[in-house]
């Protein structure tokens, strides 16, 4: 029997939206940078595609400690790290160049990206990012440009930052472990060498090829 030709072009999309990747990786951040378990339900982060770059979304209590920044949501704002932020980290552990990525739930974020420890060349980068907030949870979704990041991703570490004061709490993906923490050690988020391996081809698919970055270009 032969199909009406609409039948037959919505079959044709069905089968190439079946084709496309539909991968993702969810982490759940569970220990403080120290090791120590989280006394809350833990933030998670979902990695999938999405349209020209990575979608980052986050699953997240919410504290509202500190208050929000003084700038309007979906814009870039300097200093994020001192906010109730989540933020992932993505690494070429073979030049030391990374791309660190901050969601706050008011709505801001903070694009930097870094070549050697600390080093940022370019930050306060555009992103398409969206939050919502209902009663003490948030959702936010972002769309990281694959331009933003560094040719070679192999290693990645995720945290989370809320609290004011002697209550300000800092939390990893990947904590250090307590055997290593040096008396009077203070929290450090770019400690490369506890990030773990991450492949974007696990997401987007085994023959999926990064594309090339003028951003980059240059660096090491």
């Amino acid at each position: 029997m032969k199909l009406p030709s609409v039948c037959v072009t919505l079959l044709n999309i069905l089968l190439c939206c079946e084709s496309l990747p539909r991968m993702q990786m969810e982490f759940a951040i569970q220990h403080t940078w120290d090791s120590n378990p989280v006394n809350h339900d833990p933030v998670r982060v979902v990695f999938s595609p999405g349209q020209g770059g990575l979608k980052m979304e986050v699953f997240a209590p919410f504290f509202n400690d500190p208050a929000a920044p003084e700038s309007p949501p979906g814009q870039a704002f300097p200093g994020l790290w001192d906010y109730e932020v989540v933020e992932s980290f993505f690494l070429d552990s073979t030049t030391e160049n990374y791309l660190e990525v901050e969601l706050c739930p008011h709505g801001q974020h903070l694009i930097l990206l870094l070549s050697g420890v600390g080093q940022a060349f370019q930050q306060q980068l555009p992103m398409v990012f969206s939050t919502t907030k209902t009663g003490d949870r948030w959702t936010g979704e972002a769309l990281i440009p694959w331009s933003y990041f560094p040719p070679n991703v192999n290693k990645m570490n995720s945290y989370a930052i809320h609290g004011s004061g002697e209550k300000r709490t800092y939390e990893a993906l990947y904590p250090i472990p307590k055997e290593e923490i040096a008396e009077g050690q203070k929290p450090n988020f770019h400690r490369l060498e506890y990030f773990q391996n991450f492949h974007l081809q696990s997401i987007m698919g085994e023959g999926w090829v990064q594309p090339e970055s003028d951003l980059w270009k240059g660096k090491p």
